[in-house]
């Protein structure tokens, strides 16, 4: 019975040794795990925001009971206009922009023809100031299409700001973890976890800016076109200002193109005419001379003067031959 009682007593306390080792092995992980289990983060899969089984009843219980929130909305607008001049109404619209708080997103201006030019706008403006601008780009001109969207992020943000809030608190408690750990290979583990709960609050917080960017600056996007111009057609064929026109214009085309025409051949006229003048010049030192005059070319022979005037004078006085 001693001996049973001796061995009893030695295993107690080779056990209770174990365990008091144990527990001063254990890593900070432990620590760890429990703190984010008390606060709901346990289970958290990287990037995705949700809780665990063990604390997915509180954050859906605290959003039930809050108090509703305001409704974020994305509007959205397309304005097609018809103007006079597309440079002109531009610039009213860059002012208009600018005027409300607002600001040139991107533009572009594409020619049409040689007289018309279209342009293409985007333009960022706060949302208490949505109606009003849009307004005003709509008499810019004649409205041809207007196209309108609003859509309701409030769940996105909700989520978005609800995730914020749980990562910034989980960074903070393994900051305060790594404050405690005094071995080597937990504050390498606690690194590691920090560095990830980091990054992810990182990528919480741009897609918090981006939503608040979209909620809070509505986007109106405007295209230019410029109007054909009138030419005083009355029943849909060209008028006499019409026909004036093209006429002066084809006089001008004309002239532009003879003009063209006599300077592309003036060059080759020049060295034209200089060759053919040499060439006479040369032509003429070889030609023989002759001492005496021209020669004469015998005619027929003519009656003298004197004899056929008696004969005519006789005829006209007896009215018959001689």
């Amino acid at each position: 019975m001693l001996s049973a009682v001796l061995g009893l007593t030695g295993c107690g306390a080779s056990d209770s040794a174990g365990s008091e080792a144990a527990e001063q092995r254990a890593p900070a992980g432990r620590e760890l795990a429990d703190a984010d289990a008390g606060s709901g983060y346990a289970g958290t899969e990287p990037g995705d925001g949700k809780a665990g089984e063990a604390g997915a009843e509180g954050p859906e219980a605290d959003r039930a009971a809050a108090p509703a929130v305001a409704a974020h909305l994305v509007r959205t607008a397309v304005l097609e206009v018809e103007v006079a001049d597309a440079a002109e109404a531009l610039v009213g619209a860059r002012a208009a922009a600018e005027g409300a708080g607002g600001r040139v997103e991107s533009e572009s201006t594409e020619r049409l023809d040689d007289s018309r030019v279209t342009s293409r706008i985007v333009l960022r403006v706060p949302q208490e100031r949505y109606e009003a601008v849009l307004d005003r780009l709509s008499g810019a001109g004649r409205l041809l299409s207007r196209q309108v969207e609003v859509e309701d992020v409030t769940d996105q943000v909700v989520d978005v700001d609800s995730r914020v809030a749980t990562q910034r608190a989980s960074v903070q408690r393994v900051r305060e973890l790594m404050d405690r750990a005094t071995r080597l290979s937990d504050v390498v583990s606690l690194e590691g976890e920090l560095s990830r709960r980091q990054a992810e609050l990182e990528s919480l917080l741009a897609r918090q800016k981006a939503l608040g960017d979209r909620t809070s600056m509505a986007t109106v996007t405007l295209e230019l076109t410029e109007a054909e111009p009138s030419g005083g057609q009355g029943d849909g064929g060209p008028g006499f200002l019409d026909a004036l026109g093209g006429g002066w214009r084809a006089l001008v085309a004309a002239a532009h193109w003879g003009a063209v025409v006599v300077g592309a051949v003036l060059p080759f006229a020049v060295v034209a005419g200089v060759l053919l003048a040499a060439w006479r010049l040369l032509a003429r030192s070889r030609r023989p001379r002759t001492d005496g005059g021209p020669a004469q070319v015998p005619g027929p022979a003519r009656e003298p003067a004197g004899e056929a005037a008696p004969a005519e004078a006789a005829a006209d006085r007896t009215g018959g031959t001689p």
